[in-house]
């Protein structure tokens, strides 16, 4: 049965938390030489290196992760040399291998970080060279590589492509099979789109995959080659134009074929993105969100074609989603820094102020490398703590340029400090409502109660940075034509059955 890349993610991260369950004594309820290896199987660039990436960020473990096409018998066995053994008096030699390569790299980040449960991930596991094959049958079934065993509390995760997508494939016997949890993943756009809206993937491509949903994935032989586009080559794309739109280069077909490696669909890319951008232009989406759309934006968007409407809903749910991320991230910063300066504060008391603050520093930049190391952490949590550290840095120049020596001194100014935090959160809300009224208000005169509106309702409420704002803040118009979109779901449903009930009388 074939999942999708979201349901595989939940699959793994499950089997982690299954895997690393123990019992009234501390050990693991399954032994780790009895934990079956995870195995993703799945076309290439759906996903699947990605996702390992997210699950141990989200559950906070260590990550190792090798491609087994790089790797070597020796690289992955260990060196064999010569020792010395003795039996009743009779001495004779024997060979023995140093630590593989991969299992020296966990003990490593254990003993850098600290982390003592983690995942080992091993891609391209069906594409071993013929040499290191039966090593790697031998790591599959039993957690050992040559005399090293995977060390207690990490788990093995691999992944491999099907052989319609590469020719190098080796199949593994059933023996092998027998011993692997293995989870089949298909392309699946409106996954993808989910997590797309979410990450910030550029609008031009989000809204041309919106009305073009087969040039998502595809990998097909012609007589000029292998043409494909990939889950992969979208986001690499994605965050390519943002940079050479940041830094004022022309994003043109040259750079769109280098992601997207099918003459066809590069092609069309790159005149719809020129389109977008007169959209873009066009529009002027922030007037809009600020209330003062001139009545020519409204009429040009009243009589848009299709296309066209779905571009500009997605330039201005990309505009909206911007402003409450950041609304979002502002809300985790603050939630950090509330509880350090609970910490702070009473610390304050007995000792001088700025070297106190310099610990919580060292401490919090302490964690961000110890986790970037171990691959534990996201790039949002890495993003939300050097920004915390960015404000106890600048609290603590302001407590030694004032002179303070003592907390009763200190505390007032770090206190003065995070309250000018919280007003920029509060200026952030403020206009995070303002966009949404502003946008639905817009939506409401240019298209009535057409469809567009309720794809905008839609579109904010899969993704997570709108509905947490919605959740926290509100927003009336927001309920009302979520409403109005379940009662015409409901009612579809309804007439579905009632057709259903027909069929069978």
């Amino acid at each position: 049965m074939e999942v999708n890349i979201q349901q595989a993610k939940e699959q793994v991260k499950n089997a982690i938390r299954a895997y690393f369950t123990k019992d009234a004594r501390g050990e693991y309820v399954i032994p780790v030489h009895k934990q079956r290896p995870v195995l993703l199987m799945g076309p290439p660039g759906v996903g699947k290196t990605a996702i390992m990436e997210q699950v141990a960020g989200e559950l906070g473990v260590g990550l190792v992760s090798y491609s087994m096409t790089h790797h070597t018998r020796q690289s992955a066995l260990g060196l064999p040399f010569i020792k010395e053994e003795e039996f009743k008096g009779y001495r004779y030699s024997v060979s023995e291998y140093t630590m593989s390569e991969i299992i020296g790299s966990i003990y490593r980040l254990m003993k850098e970080t600290g982390v003592r449960e983690g995942v080992l991930f091993l891609d391209e596991i069906n594409c071993v060279s013929e040499t290191l094959a039966p090593c790697m049958l031998q790591f599959l079934q039993y957690k050992v590589f040559g005399q090293h065993r995977i060390p207690d509390g990490w788990i093995v995760v691999t992944a491999g492509n099907p052989p319609e997508y590469n020719k190098s494939v080796r199949d593994f016997d059933i023996v092998t099979w027998d011993r692997l949890k293995r989870i089949d993943i298909e392309p699946d756009y409106d996954t993808w789109r989910k997590y797309a809206s979410s990450r910030g993937v550029h609008a031009s491509v989000l809204t041309y995959l919106a009305s073009r949903k087969k040039d998502f994935y595809s990998i097909e032989s012609t007589v000029d080659g292998r043409h494909f586009v990939t889950a992969r080559g979208w986001d690499d794309l994605s965050e390519m134009i943002a940079l050479y739109e940041q830094n004022d280069i022309k994003v043109d077909e040259l750079l769109i074929g280098q992601y997207i490696q099918n003459p066809k669909v590069a092609k069309n890319f790159a005149i719809y993105y020129d389109l977008f951008n007169m959209y873009r232009k066009d529009y002027r989406v922030p007037e809009i969100l600020e209330g003062n759309a001139g009545e020519e934006v409204l009429f040009r968007a009243q009589r848009a074609a299709l296309d066209e409407r779905v571009s500009f809903l997605g330039l201005l749910f990309d505009a909206v989603t911007s402003q409450l991320r950041e609304c979002c991230e502002q809300e985790k910063l603050m939630d950090r820094l509330t509880s350090l300066l609970r910490e702070i504060k009473g610390e304050m008391d007995a000792g001088n102020p700025a070297e106190i603050l310099e610990k919580h520093i060292t401490g919090e930049q302490s964690e961000v490398d110890r986790r970037s190391k171990a691959s534990s952490l996201s790039g949002d949590d890495r993003k939300a703590m050097l920004e915390v550290i960015g404000e106890l840095e600048k609290y603590r120049a302001q407590v030694i340029k004032s002179g303070a020596k003592e907390g009763a001194e200190a505390f007032p100014i770090v206190k003065k400090g995070f309250g000018e935090c919280l007003d920029r959160l509060k200026e952030s809300v403020k206009r995070g409502e303002r966009y949404l009224e502003n946008a639905f208000t817009f939506c409401e005169e240019a298209f009535g109660s057409g469809d567009e509106i309720l794809i905008f309702v839609t579109e904010l409420t899969v993704n997570y940075y709108t509905a947490r704002f919605i959740g926290h803040y509100g927003c009336d118009k927001y309920y009302l034509h979520n409403s109005e979109l379940q009662f015409a779901e409901r009612q579809l449903e309804l007439e579905e059955q009632v057709r259903a009930l027909d069929r069978e009388l």
